[in-house]
């Protein structure tokens, strides 16, 4: 299984995030996740795409833009623009989400549609198809911090027959709460692209955030 690790900014240090985002690259992340949320569609405010065109100036990596605001489709331009690779919008809310998929895909990104923990697989079931990624909340979206739902792991193999019985081309991403065991149990229910925000940014234990990437690496690795 080729498995990627997605380092998410929203907990980093903003004061020192060159240095932050250099030590993931040098740890081996292949994605630098942007949690983009607007303060309606869920708690908290971060970022929009002036932060993301800023780095994207400096920084090689697969930008995987996840986009937790109301009205996606307004400001899906503004994200491509801003260097976005990957564009995930959630299906809460998004009654158009076949629309919003296709005009993400009509410029060439690659699209990825969010499930919250309470949302089942069958929102998107008939979407799979079209999809590039499905992004599988761990966590409920706004905070970073917030510990491992395990009741959404049954979710992920759902999700992962699924795929298999459409034969889709789809990534299964986790989002919220990963550590090195929360990962390994992910990839065992069938994720290949974790996003992992605190346990990197936030961990007393690791002052080289590269070596904190490195140990959910080595975790993957073990299985």
């Amino acid at each position: 299984m080729n498995y990627k690790i997605a380092p998410s900014i929203l907990n980093a240090d903003f004061w020192n995030l060159e240095k932050e985002i250099k030590a993931v690259q040098c740890g081996g992340a292949d994605f630098l996740h942007l949690d983009v949320i607007d303060g309606q569609f869920a708690p908290s405010i971060s970022f929009g795409p002036t932060v993301i065109e800023s780095i994207r100036k400096h920084c090689h990596l697969v930008f995987d833009v996840h986009l937790m605001i109301h009205e996606p489709g307004k400001y899906i331009p503004d994200f491509v623009n801003a260097g976005a690779d990957i564009i995930t919008i959630h299906a809460e809310g998004n009654y158009h989400l076949h629309r919003l998929v296709h005009q993400i895909k009509s410029y060439n990104k690659k699209a990825g549609v969010a499930l919250n923990p309470a949302t089942p697989i069958s929102a998107i079931q008939y979407l799979i198809n079209d999809l590039d990624m499905v992004l599988v909340m761990t966590v409920n979206p706004g905070f970073g911090g917030q510990p491992f739902i395990p009741n959404v792991l049954p979710k992920i193999s759902e999700l992962k027959e699924l795929i298999e019985k459409k034969n889709a081309k789809v990534d299964i991403e986790v989002d919220g709460g990963i550590t090195p065991a929360e990962a390994k149990m992910c990839a065992d229910a069938g994720a290949n692209v974790f996003v992992v925000g605190s346990y990197i940014f936030k961990n007393k234990a690791f002052d080289d955030k590269k070596r904190a990437v490195e140990t959910i690496r080595e975790a993957l690795c073990a299985i």
